[in-house]
C-alpha cells in the first residue's frame, strides 16, 4: 500500500516548457518594444511632414500676396500713365513682348461653354481680336504651360489657383458671327440638322472643348468648370490686366433715347464723385465721397455719386468652397441656399451660414473633376435638383440626403436648371442645342426643344406658362410649356452682339432681362404671343451698359425694383430698371462673379465666384424723399 501510494505522487514541474515559455515572452517583449519605436518614428514623421506642408502653405500665401501686390501696383501705373496723357495698358502691350499665336479655331457650340471667361482678354468687342476669324471668345481651348500672359493654366494646384486669382490680360472680343441660324417656325423646331456646327464629332461642339470658366480646384490635373452661370427668376478691387478707356457719359438725349419711351429721366446730379455714367468699376473709393462708398475688410461698394444713393450693402456670411463656385440659388422660404461646384451640392443655413447639407453621389469615382453647374430648390424646399457635366439630372431628397430620381438624355453637359411654381416641371438647357421639360411626378422628359446652337441658361416664368432660353447665337428664345409654341424670338437689330449667358423673368412674368458676353444686359417686352397663332411683338426696352468684361449672370429682385448683374470683371451691379442707370458696384471677390440670387424673402442676395466661394449680403432701401 506505501509502495502504490508512492506511485502516484505528481511528477516535478516540466522545466524545458518552462523555459520555451520565458524564451516566447521575452521575443514577444522585443518585438512590441521594436513596434513602439516603429510608431514613434513614424508619428515624428508625419509631425516633421505636416510642419513642411504648414511651412509651404505659408510660403504659398506669401506668393499670392505678392502677385496681388504687384498686380494693384501695375493697375495704378497703368491709370496713372493713362491720365497723364500716355498709352492705354493694352496699346503698351502691343509693344511689349511678341504676341502668342492664336489657338486654332474650334467654330460654334463647344462642350464647354465658358472657355475664355475666366482667362481670356476684356479688350476686344465684336470683331475685336479674339482669334482667328469665326472664334469665339468662348471657344478657344486652353494653352498649353508654360502659360502665356494671356491666360492662366487649366490645371493648377489649389495655391497655384489662388496666385491665379487675376486675369492676366484683357479678354478677347468675340469673332464673326457663325452660319446664319435657321427660323424655328410654330410647329416645331428648326430643321437645321447640324445647326451652326458643322457634321464635327460624336459630341457636336468641335474637336476640343474651350478654356474653364475658373481656375480649377485643389487637385493637380483638374480643370476648372466650363459652363454658363445659373439663372435666377425669383423674385474690392478693379480688375488688373483689363484697363480700358472710360466711356464718356451720352448727352441727355442719346441717354433718353438708351432709356426708351415713357422710361423715368435720371435724378439730378450730385456732388459725390467724378461722372462715370454707369461705368462704376472706373472709380477708386478715395475719388468719391464717404457718403457715396462703404468699405468691408476685403471688400468695397461705391455708389454711383451722380445720383440719389438709395441702397446700403453689407456682407452677412463667406461661404468658402473646395473648388470654383458655379451657381448660387436661394429656397423658395429665404431660409436656405444652395451652391454647386466641383462633384458636390452643398446648402447652407442663410441666417447662420452654418452648412446643412453636402450632397455628393457616392455612385461617382473618387478622382476626376464634375462641376454642379445649375442648383435650384423645388417650392416645398423638400427636393434640390442638380445639373453637371455628365448630363445627368439629379433630384436630390434633402432630408435624406439620397437621389430621389435622375434624368438622363441630355448629350452635352447641363448648364442650367429652373424648377417651375407648381412643382412639377423642372427645365434644362445644354450644350446639345436643347431646352428639356421634365415630369418630376413620372420621372419622364414631357418635352424637347431645338435650337441652332448651345443652350446656356433657361427660366420658367412665374406662372409656369413659359420657359426661357439663352444661347450661343446670341438669341433669346421663350416657348409655351404647355404647346411648345415659340412664342418670342428677342434678338436683330436691338438684340445682343454676342452669346447670352443668363436670363430671367420679371416678377410681372411679361418681362425678361438678359445678360450677355458683350457686356451689356437687355430689357425686353414680351408682346403677348403665348398661343399659337398671335403676333410675335417682343422687344427691347432698355439696355444696361457699364460692365467692363462679360455679364455671367442677371436677377431681379422679388419687389421688381433692381435688376443685379455679376460680371468677369469681378463686381456686381444694381440698376434700377426703370432709367437703366447703375445704383452701386459691388466688389466683393478676387474673380469673376459667375453666379448672382436674390432671397425670394427678405433683402438679401448671394454671389458665388472663381475664387471659391460664395457670399451672401443684404441690402437695405434708403427712405425714399417725401
Amino acid at each position: 500500500m506505501y509502495g502504490a501510494h508512492r506511485g502516484m505522487v505528481p511528477a516535478a514541474p516540466n522545466n524545458r516548457l518552462n523555459e520555451l515559455l520565458d524564451h516566447v515572452r521575452a521575443e514577444f517583449d522585443q518585438e512590441n518594444a521594436r513596434a513602439t519605436d516603429f510608431e514613434r518614428s513614424l508619428t515624428l514623421q508625419i509631425q516633421e511632414m505636416e510642419q513642411v506642408r504648414q511651412k509651404v502653405y505659408q510660403l504659398e500665401q506669401q506668393q499670392i500676396a505678392i502677385k496681388n501686390k504687384y498686380e494693384e501696383e501695375i493697375t495704378r501705373l497703368q491709370r496713372e500713365l493713362e491720365a497723364r496723357g500716355g498709352p492705354s495698358g493694352s496699346h503698351a502691350m502691343a509693344h511689349g513682348p511678341p504676341a502668342q499665336p492664336p489657338p486654332p479655331s474650334i467654330g460654334h457650340g463647344p462642350s464647354n461653354l465658358f472657355g475664355g471667361i475666366m482667362s481670356g482678354n476684356a479688350a476686344g468687342g465684336a470683331g475685336g481680336a479674339g482669334g482667328q476669324a469665326g472664334q469665339h471668345p468662348s471657344l478657344a481651348p486652353p494653352p498649353p504651360e508654360p502659360q502665356p500672359a494671356s491666360g492662366l493654366p487649366t490645371h493648377l494646384s489649389a495655391a497655384q489657383h489662388g496666385a491665379a486669382m487675376g486675369p492676366a490680360g484683357a479678354a478677347p472680343g468675340p469673332g464673326p458671327a457663325g452660319p446664319a441660324p435657321a427660323q424655328a417656325g410654330p410647329g416645331g423646331p428648326p430643321q437645321h440638322p447640324f445647326g451652326g456646327y458643322g457634321q464635327g464629332p460624336a459630341n457636336g461642339f468641335g474637336p476640343q472643348g474651350p478654356q474653364p470658366t475658373a481656375s480649377p480646384g485643389p487637385k493637380r490635373g483638374a480643370r476648372g468648370p466650363p459652363g454658363p452661370a445659373t439663372p435666377q427668376q425669383h423674385p474690392a478691387v478693379p480688375l488688373p490686366g483689363s484697363p480700358q478707356v472710360p466711356r464718356p457719359t451720352p448727352p441727355p438725349n442719346a441717354q433718353q433715347a438708351l432709356m426708351g419711351p415713357g422710361a423715368r429721366p435720371p435724378p439730378p446730379p450730385t456732388a459725390g464723385g467724378p461722372n462715370v455714367g454707369n461705368c462704376l468699376a472706373e472709380l477708386e473709393p478715395d475719388q468719391v465721397s464717404d457718403a457715396f462708398k462703404t468699405d468691408g475688410s476685403d471688400w468695397y461698394v461705391v455708389y454711383n455719386p451722380q445720383i440719389r444713393r438709395s441702397l446700403d450693402v453689407k456682407l452677412l456670411h463667406t461661404l468658402p468652397h473646395a473648388s470654383v463656385v458655379c451657381c448660387v440659388r436661394f429656397s423658395h422660404d429665404g431660409r436656405f441656399i444652395a451652391t454647386g461646384c466641383n462633384r458636390a451640392a452643398q446648402i447652407f443655413d442663410v441666417e447662420s451660414g452654418a452648412p446643412v447639407a453636402h450632397l455628393q453621389d457616392p455612385s461617382l469615382p473618387e478622382d476626376g473633376d464634375l462641376y454642379i453647374r445649375s442648383v435650384c430648390f423645388s417650392p416645398d424646399g423638400r427636393y434640390l435638383a442638380t445639373g453637371a457635366e455628365d448630363k445627368i439630372i439629379r433630384v436630390w431628397d434633402i432630408s435624406m440626403g439620397s437621389i430621389k430620381t435622375s434624368f438622363t438624355g441630355h448629350e452635352q453637359d447641363i448648364y442650367s436648371l429652373d424648377f417651375a411654381r407648381n412643382g412639377r416641371l423642372i427645365a434644362s438647357g445644354s450644350g446639345d442645342r436643347t431646352v428639356r421639360l421634365w415630369d418630376v411626378d413620372t420621372s419622364q422628359q414631357i418635352m424637347q426643344l431645338s435650337i441652332e446652337d448651345g443652350v446656356t441658361t433657361v427660366a420658367i416664368s412665374p406662372d409656369n406658362r413659359l420657359v426661357a432660353a439663352g444661347s450661343l447665337d446670341k438669341s433669346v428664345r421663350v416657348w409655351d410649356t404647355a404647346s411648345g409654341f415659340l412664342a418670342e424670338r428677342l434678338e436683330g437689330e436691338q438684340g445682343h452682339r454676342d452669346s447670352v449667358y443668363s436670363v430671367a423673368f420679371a416678377p410681372n412674368g411679361r418681362d425678361l432681362v438678359s445678360g450677355s458676353l458683350d457686356k451689356t444686359i437687355k430689357m425686353w417686352e414680351m408682346g403677348g404671343a403665348t398661343r399659337v397663332g398671335a403676333p410675335k411683338g417682343g422687344k427691347c426696352v432698355r439696355t444696361f451698359e457699364g460692365h467692363k468684361d462679360f455679364v455671367l449672370s442677371v436677377a431681379l429682385t422679388p419687389d421688381g425694383e433692381w435688376v443685379l448683374s455679376g460680371s468677369k470683371d469681378r463686381g456686381v451691379q444694381f440698376w434700377d430698371p426703370r432709367t437703366g442707370i447703375a445704383q452701386l458696384m459691388l466688389q466683393g471677390h478676387k474673380n469673376s462673379v459667375i453666379s448672382v440670387a436674390p432671397s425670394p424673402s427678405g433683402k438679401l442676395f448671394a454671389t458665388g465666384s472663381g475664387d471659391m466661394r460664395a457670399r451672401i449680403w443684404r441690402y437695405v432701401d434708403h427712405p425714399k424723399p417725401v
